[in-house]
């Protein structure tokens, strides 16, 4: 196995004909323009990659992915989907010319989307006397002072592509700044935006972008999107290499099977099955630059994120108008979906005359719907100044007594489910509940719903409801409205009789007490669905004799609520194992391994192994090898 590479890319800015792609290919051998247009003219038309391999002095080892970016104002849609994934940039200003009006848009550019590290290089310094290189220098440093490229670390290299002076202190340089750089986003969903696509003789389609989070593995099933077109990982590459495996940072050539080179273009993302989505509108914080004009309600500008482009219409939430050099709240309607997460950076540009205009950072994509525009620009500013953990609070917490399911808040925040229960602190938190079921709620979202349940209740004369009407009547979802009748029935203020509900205190005829219990036990596995509880849990949650507690699910067993997996202490509902029937009817025919049947339930290897020996003995699947057929 090889050692661990830390994998980097890095980007290109300047004008055009500053030199660019000869200093890529200085530094690695790789000559980036692979148009024959670009031989032909000599100037970089659309993005190109090349890629450098290094050990760092500490014995860290590099893979740099360096995007060589188009400077020419024409192509800057191209250089802005060279810039949306990079980590750091390389911004590259020609001795003979000095600052030019590409230099000033590209570093606008990289401030917009956020590129907080780089190193400035003045090139072609054989072509110009030692006097020149001193005021170009000079012009430089004014240029870059106040901005992420004014760091006495990095100071401003003198090179020539030409001679090679000066560019081994710059390799040195860059690998230096790739170690520094922290760009892996273990918590983030994978996100494979592409720049390129195109089909390679024997192996078909096969597209190349950056890896910006998560990570991807060769025979994984993936979605493309916008679409939702499934597609398999046939295998990967980095710098020409095979991999099983990349992480968050890679420059990837992906093989991708059932879909052919047509049906992928520029701008789609590949994303793991059932995570991430496309969306078309979006809320966000954009920041306007000096030079732009008033950017007025309802205005179409060109918004680029990642490697995407459409158009889009603004919303302003608070003035009929956002002024150059300010930020505003606004809502963008894209013209076509982009995959989209909180805090991806963005730049906006005006159509005529073309000129970039402003950018900036997506704070909700899945921004809600039908209501007032004061109430949303008030969430949204509370948003702004959250901490990840007080973001997922307000996401939670905006749902109110409807809750927001794991995978729902995943695709809201790009963050795993491991990501989620740790950053949000669930197991400390005083805001947050985990329900069976995987839904998230607020704290104070469950207070109201038993506020809800008990009002029912008190407006009956009789106290009591059947199980039913008093959820149909709460409007409150199944997870939700089980999970509070249980927390109601262990703190005693209603009670269980059969499928009945009544108010304690009531009035109403008490129930016995084992058939109060079985219901609230049922209950419990019923709302828990796949991922049941130990019958050891949910007698201490119950604070249940482990000697009635058998005695408790033996009834349940006997009647076929419950269903043993083999063990004698992890039992599932009957409700559960029905809807996983019905949901494998669609892979009739079809076979999948453990890995797969994880993913699609969402399920620990604990409770996968019962289930899928379980649905083997039931003769809904059957074992050949390491796969179930399903039947």
């Amino acid at each position: 196995m090889r050692p661990a590479i830390k994998s980097v890319v890095i980007g290109t800015a300047g004008h055009i004909d500053h030199g660019k792609t000869a200093l890529i290919r200085a530094l690695t051998g790789t000559d980036t323009d692979r148009l024959p247009e670009e031989k032909r003219r000599g100037m970089t038309i659309d993005l190109g990659f090349a890629f450098l391999d290094a050990s760092a002095t500490d014995g860290t080892r590099v893979r740099i992915g360096f995007v060589d970016v188009p400077g020419h104002g024409l192509f800057i849609r191209n250089m802005l989907s060279g810039t949306g994934s990079v980590g750091a940039v390389l911004l590259v200003i020609s001795a003979q010319e000095g600052i030019k009006p590409q230099t000033v848009e590209h570093l606008a550019i990289c401030n917009l989307l956020s590129v907080a590290r780089g190193i400035a290089v003045i090139t072609k310094i054989d072509a110009v006397s030692a006097t020149r290189l001193q005021e170009v220098r000079l012009e430089v440093e004014h240029f870059l002072r106040g901005t992420f490229l004014s760091d006495e670390r990095r100071p401003i290299l003198p090179v020539s592509a030409k001679t090679g002076e000066g560019i081994e202190e710059l390799r040195r340089g860059i690998v230096a700044l790739a170690v520094d750089l922290n760009l892996t986003y273990p918590d983030h969903l994978a996100r494979l935006p592409i720049d390129r696509a195109f089909v390679v003789k024997g192996f078909g389609t096969v597209v190349t972008g950056t890896l910006i989070s998560g990570t991807l593995l060769a025979g994984q099933s993936l979605v493309l999107e916008p679409g939702g077109r499934p597609v398999r990982l046939r295998g990967m590459q980095t710098n020409g290499q095979a991999e099983e495996e990349v992480i968050a940072g890679s420059r990837v050539a992906a093989n991708l099977a059932d879909v052919e080179v047509s049906e992928v273009s520029r701008g789609q993302t590949l994303v793991a099955a059932d995570t991430l989505s496309a969306v078309s509108v979006i809320d966000a914080e954009v920041t306007l630059l000096d030079s732009a004009a008033p950017l007025k309600h309802r205005a179409r500008v060109y918004f680029h994120a990642l490697t995407s482009s459409t158009l889009a219409s603004v919303s302003i939430y608070d003035n009929a108008a956002a002024d150059p050099a300010t930020t505003a709240l606004m809502r963008l309607t894209l013209q076509s979906p982009v995959v989209l997460i909180p805090g991806d950076h963005f730049v906006l540009r005006q159509a005529s005359p073309p000129a970039t205009i402003g950018g900036g950072r997506v704070l909700d994509a899945y921004p809600s719907q039908n209501l007032r525009k004061a109430n949303v620009a008030a969430w949204l500013r509370s948003l702004q100044v959250a901490s990840a953990k007080e973001q997922i609070d307000l996401r939670i917490e905006r749902r109110g007594t409807q809750g927001l399911p794991t995978t729902r808040l995943m695709a809201e925040t790009g963050l795993t489910r491991d990501g989620l229960l740790r950053i949000s602190g669930l197991t400390s938190s005083e805001r947050l509940l985990l329900l069976p079921g995987n839904l998230f709620l607020a704290q104070q979202a469950a207070e109201e719903a038993s506020a809800i349940l008990t009002a029912r209740l008190k407006q009956e004369k009789s106290g009591s409801l059947s199980r039913s009407e008093l959820k149909g009547q709460s409007a409150l979802g199944a997870e939700v409205f089980d999970y509070v009748l249980v927390q109601l029935v262990r703190s005693g203020k209603v009670a269980l009789h059969g499928d009945l509900v009544f108010l304690s205190g009531s009035g109403a005829i008490a129930p016995d007490a084992d058939t109060a219990l079985l219901s609230t036990i049922a209950s419990l596995y019923k709302v828990a669905g796949l991922a049941a509880p130990l019958t050891s849990e949910v007698a201490a949650r119950l604070d249940i004799k482990e000697t009635d507690m058998r005695r408790l699910t033996t009834a349940l067993l006997r009647e076929k609520v419950l269903v043993r997996m083999g063990s004698e202490t992890l039992l599932v509902h009957r409700d559960a194992l029905n809807d996983l029937r019905i949901s494998l009817v669609e892979m009739r025919g079809h076979s999948f391994d453990i890995a797969t049947f994880k993913q699609r339930t969402g399920l620990s290897r604990k409770y996968a192994i019962p289930l899928l020996e379980y649905l083997d003995r039931e003769r809904i699947t059957r074992k050949t090898g390491d796969k179930r057929l399903v039947l």
